[in-house]
């Protein structure tokens, strides 16, 4: 039987772990292991980036293409906001 107190402890638990995960999304960006073993970044938009190892390197090997792909076709492409495009 759930008593009083026991709701009133599990009721501060979820506020603390609510505070908690709203400061983590103010930090920006972050990086985690998933439960599958990928590279997760969270951050990036409202769910997680998340690729294999081998997927992140060949991915990051194409870093000047991708940033040269993003300026030959910035007229093209929908910035979320005006400071992004700025900015980049």
């Amino acid at each position: 039987m759930t008593t009083q107190n026991d709701l009133e402890a599990e009721l501060q638990r979820l506020r603390s772990e609510n505070e908690r995960l709203k400061s983590n999304a103010r930090r920006g960006i972050s990086l985690k292991v998933s439960e599958k073993g990928g590279l997760s970044v969270y951050g990036l938009g409202r769910f997680p980036t998340t690729l294999y190892p081998e997927q992140w390197t060949r991915l990051l090997a194409l870093s000047d293409q991708i940033l040269s792909f993003i300026e030959e076709n910035r007229g093209q492409l929908k910035w979320k906001d005006a400071s992004t495009e700025e900015s980049s």
